[in-house]
């Protein structure tokens, strides 16, 4: 029996990096219950389910709203590719790690693409665009929760923009769906992609997505075929619409796991939800604040489920997250791109946004600043978030 692997018996953590964030027990029950077919009855009934809730959490009524098959990238391509023909012109806001991944995917798709760039932990206002809109691009893409600088990008007069100019408008709500508000309906978004592994509190493997009545009739007035088979829209219509036809295996028990995920979210109240992600956000803000511990994305554009820090001068990087995990269980995420070695990455989403992990990570922070000589009041991280808590 020497050639078998090792029985599977992954650590517990405290997950409070960028994503996957923890998972809910309830979704984690969910996980284990009983798979059925993809054409089953039950089955088909859940799809219902899913997508009735899907479109409370995006704030629409878009018929064409549903989890594809795949993590937050595969929501990113669906979107892309779907709108995209070769030559079309697409406008991409880039000021982190994933604006630049879907200027990369919208290139692949044959576009030809136009950058609008600022620096990482700016947001983009309407007057950012004024120029690439002058050139009637197909479709405009923003990331509205940059996971790489924590910057918190605001959407309703950039869309506004973008439809004044004929434009469609593709926002990448990865990281903030289920975090903070998002009004697909009220803001005029197009097209909308996110991830279940994030705020929702939900294992990764689907992408919520959501399609409007514009981008829709783009899709059905192709002159070419989707790059994408497995995503082509126009084909997962058959089997989310009303004819449920088969298309795709899709993975049952994630679908269980994302459905409860989503119970659990409309249960608290999506109102209570949002509050209690600022709660502990701005908790963790002034116990960092304590320690001298400052923010990467401008002031007033900070989000609340991604806390991207800078790190302490004199302070090693890799040691303190090695440190972080291996003696308190707690993931944090190192910086990326032009934030490598420079900020930290810590998560409140989620089923990780909660006041013990807030503390509990406060304290494992200070004992390791203080074995790394930097300079701070003992207990002064703790005290402040504690004087939020009960302030």
């Amino acid at each position: 029996m020497s050639d078998i692997a090792p029985v599977l018996n992954p650590p517990v953590r405290i997950l409070m990096g960028p994503g996957p964030s923890d998972t809910h027990p309830r979704v984690l029950q969910a996980l284990g219950a009983p798979t059925v077919g993809h054409l089953d009855p039950y089955y088909l009934q859940l799809m219902d389910g899913l997508q009735a809730m899907l479109r409370r959490l995006f704030g629409t009524e878009n018929r064409m709203t549903f989890a594809v098959s795949g993590t937050g990238s595969a929501g990113m391509e669906a979107t892309i590719v779907n709108l995209i023909e070769p030559g079309d012109v697409a406008a991409i806001c880039v000021n982190g790690v994933f604006g630049g991944r879907m200027a990369d995917v919208a290139g692949r798709a044959g576009a030809n693409v136009l950058k609008v760039e600022k620096p990482w932990g700016e947001v983009f206002t309407v007057e950012d665009l004024q120029e690439v809109l002058a050139a009637k691009p197909k479709l405009v893409g923003i990331v509205m929760a940059e996971t790489s600088t924590g910057a918190w990008q605001p959407i309703e007069e950039i869309a506004a923009a973008v439809h004044a100019a004929g434009a469609l408008l593709v926002v990448d709500a990865v990281t903030s769906l289920g975090g903070v508000p998002v009004e697909v309906d009220a803001w005029g978004i197009d097209a909308i992609y996110s991830g279940t592994q994030k705020c929702l509190g939900c294992p990764p493997g689907l992408a919520p997505v959501s399609f409007g009545p514009r981008a829709m009739e783009v899709i059905q007035n192709r002159k070419t075929k989707v790059q994408s088979w497995y995503l082509d829209v126009s084909m997962l219509a058959n089997y989310w619409g009303d004819k449920r036809a088969y298309h795709h295996t899709a993975p049952i028990n994630m679908s269980y796991a994302l459905y409860e995920a989503l119970r659990i979210v409309l249960e608290e109240g999506l109102d209570a939800c949002y509050a209690r992600h600022m709660r502990n956000h701005l908790a963790l803000k002034a116990g960092l604040a304590a320690l001298g511990i400052g923010y990467a994305a401008q002031e007033g554009r900070q989000l609340p489920m991604l806390n991207a820090v800078h790190i302490p001068q004199g302070v090693d990087d890799a040691t303190v997250r090695k440190a972080l995990l291996s003696r308190f269980g707690i993931e944090i995420g190192g910086g990326l791109g032009a934030f490598q070695g420079k900020v930290w990455r810590i998560g409140l989403m989620g089923y990780s946004s909660r006041t013990a992990n807030v503390l509990l990570f406060l304290a494992a922070l200070e004992q390791i600043l203080a074995e790394q000589n930097y300079v701070f009041k003992a207990g002064s991280g703790v005290a402040a978030a504690n004087a939020f808590y009960n302030g």
